[in-house]
């Protein structure tokens, strides 16, 4: 069962570095992110075994599985070093006071642990963990760990490892209701939907209901009620944001508040998945995130806790926002027809891009939040693929979608994984795995950007969700009956 909700292919279908806080907007010099020839498909880019942060038997019975099924050399000797690379460097799992599990998960490069993040990052490793109980243990604490942070604060995107001797208080003046468990606290609605996703898979693959605790019911009560604070219904509600920054996006403007909505029954999200600011505050692609990550609650809800009456008003939300959605998300475009727009106040106006961080526009289909195949959905992708969309790059080394937290010219792997994700087409697919095949700069793993005519100008080469990701993509195609596809392939 957990196959058909963690391995979406349109519905079936180095390690460590020293580099920019995720806030840092400009890419890295390009002699810092050149990197030396690697001696090609050496046997693994890995940690030792003894230096890695977390090890599977699972996970590790799947790679050589996978790479006795691939042939091609570099991607077997890519897959092997981006598969593992959550579990190899980021996981820190622990018992807490009461004996249960407690895993925080660093996104990588920052000693942090972002919800979105940490969620998507070991979501690959569900369908795994029915057969180790190790790795399900290590799932069960992220998940518990995620239900203690939205009970802590949810309008917090990022917190520190109550564990770190040394915690990096790098945010702590912000203009916003900082406290020192917090890396930061940037509102993003997805932020709160990610848990959930993962939680309702791992119930899935699993059947294990421990994680449904009274964390679990607090989380939910504080997620319920930030959704309808953001919705504006009486007024802007109590957060705010502002930050002494040379960065526009990194801080918030109308004193912290946003641009005006009208409360049309969307969700604001303050900032993006790429923890940049949002200019019209309703974020449509992480607003179709929450009516289907409601949906999994209220299931959850009725099934393992008996609470019926969270569970409607679960239910009564996703319905309202989808119905706001309906009536508010869609444009006419004159080249495209009907599309979704990125951002919408409510008031009649809307911005017409998309931004690889996930979610996205592109990545809606992904998620489970549309139907691949509604014409709205194929229009929209059509249209984010394009020069149509100003986040959309195209030059010698590749073609992708960017976004303003990195800036021009920068493609992140991450849509071009989502475009084969949701694609329809072996021919489109088998390009953009040739494309994340020569735009690894050598080094074996996925960067958050590389410049559109140069791979080795990139950021981040050590950025843990995009190396999972692209693991969970070959798993995802070769789940899809696309082996041979894969076989195909012949760049070296």
């Amino acid at each position: 069962m957990i196959r058909k909700i963690c391995l979406s292919l349109a519905a079936l279908l180095c390690a460590a570095g020293s580099l920019p806080a995720r806030g840092t907007a400009a890419p890295l010099p390009a002699d810092k992110c050149k990197v030396a020839k690697v001696r090609p498909y050496a046997p693994t880019n890995r940690p030792k075994p003894e230096e890695r942060s977390f090890a599977s038997a699972a996970v590790d019975a799947e790679i050589e599985r996978i790479k006795g099924l691939l042939t091609n050399a570099k991607l077997r000797w890519m897959f092997e070093n981006c598969f593992p690379n959550t579990l190899d460097t980021t996981v820190r799992h622990r018992k807490d006071a009461d004996g249960k599990d407690d895993t925080v998960v660093y996104t990588g490069d920052i000693h942090a642990m972002w919800l979105r993040d940490s969620g998507a990052q070991v979501w690959p490793y569900v369908r795994l963990a029915a057969d180790d109980a190790e790795l399900r243990a290590m799932l069960a604490g992220v998940i518990r760990r995620q239900f203690k942070c939205i009970g802590l604060d949810p309008y917090a995107n990022a917190f520190l490892d109550p564990y770190d001797p040394a915690p990096d208080h790098h945010w702590m003046s912000d203009g916003t209701q900082m406290r020192p468990e917090l890396h930061e606290r940037k509102w993003e609605i997805d932020s709160l939907c990610y848990p959930l996703r993962l939680a309702y898979a791992y119930w899935q693959a699993t059947g294990d209901t421990s994680v449904f605790d009274e964390h679990w019911l607090a989380a939910m009560r504080n997620i319920l009620q930030t959704f309808r604070e953001q919705q504006r219904k009486e007024g802007v509600g109590p957060y705010l944001f502002t930050r002494v920054t040379d960065r526009q996006l990194d801080t918030v403007c109308n004193e912290g508040k946003g641009n005006p909505v009208n409360p049309v029954g969307l969700i604001a999200s303050v900032f993006r998945p790429s923890d940049d600011a949002t200019t019209f505050l309703f974020l449509v692609p992480s607003n179709f995130f929450a009516v289907t990550s409601l949906r999994k609650a209220a299931e959850i809800l009725t099934a393992v806790n008996g609470e019926r009456t969270m569970a409607g008003e679960c239910l009564a939300l996703a319905d309202e926002v989808e119905q706001a959605l309906r009536e508010y998300a869609v444009v006419e475009h004159p080249e495209f027809g009907e599309i979704y727009a990125f951002e919408v106040d409510g008031f009649g106006n809307r911005f017409l891009m998309d931004d690889a961080n996930v979610p996205s526009l592109l990545a809606m289909a992904y998620l489970g939040d549309v139907d691949p195949s509604d014409p709205i959905y194929r229009n929209t992708r059509r249209f984010v693929w394009s020069e149509s969309n100003p986040y959309f790059f195209r030059g010698t080394a590749g073609e992708g979608i960017g976004g303003p937290h990195v800036g021009y010219d920068m493609i992140w792997p991450m849509s071009i994984m989502m475009k084969a994700f949701t694609s329809q087409d072996d021919a489109e697919i088998k390009r953009c795995v040739e494309m994340l095949m020569t735009t690894d700069a050598g080094t074996g793993f996925m960067h958050e950007s590389f410049h559109k005519d140069d791979p080795a100008n990139f950021t981040r080469s050590w950025f843990a969700w995009q190396n999972t990701l692209f693991g969970e993509l070959i798993l995802t195609l070769i789940d899809a009956g696309k082996l041979d596809l894969l076989n195909s392939i012949t760049v070296e």
